[in-house]
């Protein structure tokens, strides 16, 4: 049985990435690309006049699971890198990699984003406000957004949960992976059992604060979903779990039973969504009071969604677990500057759709431009920022 890790845990080598779920944080993180490239051109934003409804079915697919999955694959490895470096370097190591381009993120990089959205939508009284009297304004009176950079802090304060747990407790998280561990020639029961896991931390909280709550604590940049905290937090804590044994033997093995069912738990995913497409068809055609829909409705919706949410889960990862050994030149190419484009690619989507907002080009051609063109200033400058060793350390 693993004891509590001392100083000499600190000093072993951290071992070789799984190549499959790299190329899983990679492929979600195009996904959040795409995300912000398209819902400035769907129907229900209110962004650009070329719209296209193909796009809100982009959006509507994306945010119904890619952040959970992402929460998901980040718990992945706690549990041993806890083992490796205990807990004060553990929590001070992912301050360095998190709290840090947090911090850059809300006071440099997202006043820079949305700097454009200010120029076009002037609030009262700054029509000659310059980019710096904009920050000050930011950060003084608000609003201050932190943009995609939320997914840091929370996952952030997780790790800080994760790491108190092992500090008192360095037994709870192998416990805690036991039982995963044993599902890992039954993946079906751990499939069924993943789908009551993610209805239980989600349903409740959906019925009870809707999809359209943030809570942003004192209006700090600070921001998460209200429905979704416990969904967030139970599937970084579920990645804790399947990782806590022997992540490269256990349910996500590589030649493991989860993965080679990859195209069943992605017709699942297929199903639930159709439900979810339904369920929205069925608001927007049938519901009297399209702002407060009935209760049969949000439950039904609650649990297409949580449903949604865990297929997609397993059928992420199991897709490229089961592809480990084929060529993927794109997303590998992609790999080592993932992190690094998440964190800048907000700045060229804002300034690319401020500059394509006059021309009169349809939806899919500015979709495309701002698409193409942030992938590649982002992951340009991200490769010129890795340069820098002490970046290159963070990102």
């Amino acid at each position: 049985m693993p004891q509590k890790p001392d100083q000499s845990d600190q000093a072993v080598a951290a071992p070789a990435r799984i190549i499959a779920l790299d190329r899983a944080r990679t492929f979600i993180t195009l996904l959040v690309v795409v995300h912000h490239s398209v819902v400035n051109y769907t129907h229900f934003g209110s962004g650009d006049r070329m719209r296209w409804l193909g796009f809100d079915l982009v959006v509507l697919f994306n945010d119904s699971f890619f952040m959970a999955c992402m929460f998901f694959v980040a718990g992945l490895f706690v549990r041993d890198s806890l083992a490796r470096r205990g807990a004060a370097n553990f929590l001070g190591h992912r301050a360095f990699r998190l709290g840090v381009p947090f911090l850059i993120s809300i006071f440099v990089l997202m006043p820079l984003a949305y700097y454009p959205t200010f120029l076009r939508y002037h609030l009262p009284g700054t029509t000659d406000f310059n980019f710096f009297h904009f920050w000050w304004h930011t950060l003084t009176i608000g609003p201050w957004p932190s943009g995609p950079a939320w997914f840091l802090w929370v996952l952030l304060a997780l790790d800080a949960i994760a790491a108190a747990i092992w500090f008192l407790a360095p037994r709870a998280l192998d416990l805690l992976g036991r039982p995963i561990y044993a599902l890992r020639y039954r993946p079906g029961f751990a499939f069924v059992g993943f789908l009551m896991f993610s209805i239980i931390v989600y349903l409740p909280m959906h019925l009870t604060f809707g999809d359209t709550s943030w809570l942003e604590p004192g209006g700090y940049p600070l921001p998460i979903q209200t429905s979704r905290i416990l969904l967030y937090g139970g599937y970084f804590f579920a990645g804790i779990g399947v990782g806590a044994m022997d992540l490269r033997a256990g349910l996500l093995a590589q030649n493991s039973e989860l993965a080679s069912r990859w195209r069943i738990w992605l017709v699942f995913a297929l199903l639930f969504y159709g439900a979810i497409l339904l369920l929205v068809y069925v608001h927007h055609n049938w519901i009297a009071d399209f702002n407060s829909p009935p209760l049969w409705w949000r439950t039904e919706y609650g649990l297409a969604f949580a449903m949604f949410s865990a297929a997609m889960t397993f059928a992420v990862p199991a897709f490229y677990l089961r592809f480990a050994k084929s060529r993927l030149r794109l997303l590998d190419a992609l790999r080592p500057s993932a992190y690094g484009i998440y964190l800048v690619h907000y700045i060229f989507i804002i300034w690319l759709q401020y500059a394509f907002y006059d021309p009169p080009l349809p939806a899919f051609a500015k979709f495309a431009i701002v698409f193409t063109g942030t992938l590649s200033l982002s992951w340009g400058l991200t490769l010129l920022l890795r340069k820098i060793p002490l970046v290159a350390r963070m990102i």
